[in-house]
């Protein structure tokens, strides 16, 4: 068992953190307050051919591991870009796993290398209004019609969908009371955002304006048979291998805002005097600093081990789901004692710490709430009957 690095996967760091230091608190701190997806951003990581980190090389991706792309995400949201960064390329990184297991060869090589060249964005269209994190029920209809579908319904909290040209998406084939089981019926498109069919609104939000969240309302949105992605009516088998490399980069994306909250309020504790003393020598600012930092550490222990799962072709749902939360609660107590930490200047925007403790209800929140999470790892590590 070995907790080191390896010299490539230092080598990625290093590689990942030159590009980000392009990207200072400055620049994000302007996306905080004006928005605007961060294209140049984007295209720095598209142009040295990182949004295929874990994508098959045939494709033009570098064939690495979910370890290597968690790494990335890690550094990214490390390096003060938090959540923003993280989030410009979450999708393009994990986002077409089904595509890359379940697509035909004619499809992987129309659709992967022109999302990982970056000129090709794409959404996540899966959760609905009504429906919220029940997918089995989703009412997004496609309706078969000769060599095509045609699509109609609604999406919430879709990130990217201003800028997206693509979107991955799942929708009823077949109706749910004329299926054998609930997990049958729905089929997975990989298609164009064609705004001419699918009015795209923006949600304000609290925090991560950079990258926009949206609600789509899709009316007739024709979609070529070509662009369904495996078997009709096995979408929801589909979709599922992409869930766990989900929740293991967004659990290290957690981590990283994390470790940069507690990095700048150990810096300012060592710089900040009051009583002809910095504040860092005081206990009450070191040990809740501390027990942060050992927190971030051994969620990042269990984040590395589901992705090590995940390359090795083993079960890791469990792993992933609690690396998913653990990352999520410490990311968020790290943020907020680094606001505390500053006291009143925590409150204030030039000093960073409380746009990643906005940032970090992201973590907590998405793909899936910290009360799921508690349910599956009763259910799946406990044997416990099943909650929900």
């Amino acid at each position: 068992m070995d907790f080191s690095l390896t010299s490539d996967q230092e080598a990625i760091l290093d590689a990942v953190r030159k590009i980000c230091a392009r990207f200072g608190d400055d620049y994000w701190l302007e996306k905080d307050a004006e928005g605007g997806f961060p294209d140049d951003f984007h295209r720095a990581f598209a142009d040295d051919g990182w949004l295929g980190i874990a994508m098959p090389q045939d494709y033009g991706g570098a064939g690495l591991g979910v370890t290597e792309a968690a790494l990335m995400m890690q550094a990214i949201a490390e390096s003060g870009a938090g959540m923003s960064g993280a989030s410009a390329l979450h999708m393009n990184i994990f986002g077409l796993n089904p595509v890359v297991v379940f697509g035909t060869e004619e499809q992987k090589r129309r659709m992967l290398p022109p999302l990982i060249a970056g000129n090709d964005k794409a959404c996540f269209a899966v959760t609905e209004p009504n429906v919220g994190l029940d997918t089995l029920k989703l009412k997004t209809k496609a309706v078969k019609q000769g060599d095509r579908y045609v699509l109609s319904g609604q999406k919430i909290w879709i990130s990217t969908a201003q800028v997206a040209s693509k979107m991955l998406i799942l929708a009823r084939t077949t109706p749910l009371d004329e299926v054998g089981s609930r997990t049958q019926g729905l089929s997975l498109f990989y298609t164009d955002l064609d705004r001419t069919f699918v009015d795209v609104r923006e949600i304000p939000k609290m925090g991560r304006k950079a990258v926009d969240s949206n609600e789509l309302f899709i009316d007739g949105l024709p979609v070529p048979a070509a662009d369904r992605i495996g078997e009709e009516g096995r979408g929801f088998e589909y979709i599922l291998h992409g869930m766990n490399p989900e929740r293991i980069l967004i659990g290290a994306e957690g981590i990283g805002i994390g470790r940069v909250a507690i990095r700048k309020a150990a810096a300012y504790a060592k710089e900040r005097i009051v009583f002809d003393r910095p504040i860092g020598e005081n206990q009450g600012i070191q040990h809740p600093l501390a027990a942060c930092w050992m927190q971030l550490e051994a969620a990042n222990l269990m984040a590395m081990k589901a992705a090590s799962l995940y390359d090795k072709g083993l079960p890791c749902a469990v792993e992933a789901n609690a690396a998913k939360y653990l990352a999520g609660e410490a990311a968020f107590n790290a943020c907020e004692t680094a606001l505390m930490t500053h006291g009143g200047m925590g409150y204030a925007k030039e000093f960073h710490v409380e746009r990643y403790l906005r940032e970090s209800f992201v973590v907590r929140i998405a793909p899936i709430t910290p009360h799921l999470i508690l349910s599956f790892i009763a259910e799946r590590a406990l044997g416990l009957p099943k909650s929900y």
